[in-house]
């Protein structure tokens, strides 16, 4: 058994502020920024100081609280009014991460039900902000053992590709995907992980890759269209990655080529699995077509490290996601088990 985890903490509450890793200078530079307003958790958010759907959430979270705190007045109806303009605001920064949107409602619904007076208020929503971060954490570790149970049982140690960055970084500090190969490194289920660089923004060769070296897990970086041909030379067992949302009948969305790696997998008859809490689901949208896909800006694709590589004159199509349909998933491991796509409606509760 391999126990030489230490964790890694993108998002922590100090002294009245929220302490975030820098997650675009990383693997260059650890850096941690400060942030102690809504409007400068907001542009983190919207910068991708940090990412990762669950990790926006716990963000997300932190500035409901940060903007509260903003509101001079004792009045709870006038208090209630301006909360929503915070929520309104880090409502608008990552449009496809379903766990942010999720994060400001539990945030707006305790502010609504509590009764009292606007401070009790401002109390109960830094407490329910801290809640959603542990109840992050718990829920990645319990994601990584239940994928440790449906993981192929041959070969012994796995080759396990992932696409983007679904580990620590975008979480409380465990991670989906990589959650799920922590717990396989951990029970000495690992070979080696495979990580797809994830152009534009290069968050496997960047921050995924960096979290395995910190933790002494075997990874090899690969280019993104080197991914089908490692399937084709055998050197991939199964894939694991992350999601920003899923819709009710199991299509996901994911980091822009996740749907490329889907179909090589599906191609080479190599079990594609997507780990992602179950507040990931979005029980409102039918089908993936329905989930919003944010668009970034050009400079992310004709520009590396502020260096331009793209002839002068070219137009870009810049979607940050893309969506993979269900019937290329294996099952959606979260907390709860892993669960085929097509029984996920089977599973909808309300979540608390």
């Amino acid at each position: 058994m391999n126990s030489n985890f230490s964790p890694i903490y993108p998002v922590i509450w100090q002294d009245g502020r929220v302490s975030l890793i820098d997650q675009t200078r990383l693997p260059e530079e650890y850096n941690r920024v400060l942030i102690g307003r809504s409007d400068d958790m907001a542009k983190a958010i919207k910068t991708m100081i940090v990412r990762g759907a669950p990790a926006i959430g716990v963000a997300a979270a932190y500035g409901m609280y940060l903007g509260a705190m903003e509101i001079d007045t004792n009045d709870r109806a006038k208090f209630l009014k301006h909360l929503e303009e915070v929520a309104n605001l880090l409502r608008q920064t990552r449009p496809t991460a379903v766990n942010l949107f999720w994060a400001i409602s539990r945030m707006l619904r305790t502010a609504y039900e509590e009764t009292d007076s606007v401070e009790n208020i401002k109390d109960t929503l830094l407490k329910t902000a801290k809640d959603i971060q542990s109840e992050d954490l718990a829920t990645c570790q319990a994601i990584g053992d239940r994928g440790i149970e449906v993981l192929p049982s041959n070969p012994e140690k796995l080759r396990i590709l992932t696409h983007c960055n679904a580990g620590a970084l975008a979480t409380a500090g465990y991670g989906t995907a990589l959650g799920v190969i922590r717990s396989a490194w951990r029970e000495d289920r690992l070979e080696k992980v495979y990580a797809d660089e994830t152009r534009p923004r290069l968050q496997g060769a960047k921050l995924t890759a960096w979290e395995c070296v910190q933790e002494n897990i075997p990874v090899t970086v690969i280019t993104d269209n080197m991914a089908a041909h490692c399937m084709q030379q055998k050197m991939i067992d199964v894939v694991v990655v992350g999601a920003d949302r899923i819709a009710a009948n199991g299509d996901a969305a994911n980091k822009i080529g996740t749907y490329s790696v889907a179909i090589a997998a599906k191609a080479h008859n190599i079990p594609f699995y997507v780990a992602a809490p179950f507040s990931t689901i979005d029980f409102e949208l039918n089908n993936g077509g329905l989930i919003p896909i944010e668009q970034r800006d050009a400079t992310e694709v004709f520009e590396i490290n502020n260096s331009s590589i793209c002839a002068k004159g070219a137009e870009f199509y810049t979607p940050a996601f893309d969506v993979t349909p269900a019937e290329l998933i294996t099952a959606i491991i979260t907390e709860k088990g892993a669960i085929k796509p097509e029984e996920l409606i089977k599973h909808k509760i309300t979540v608390q």
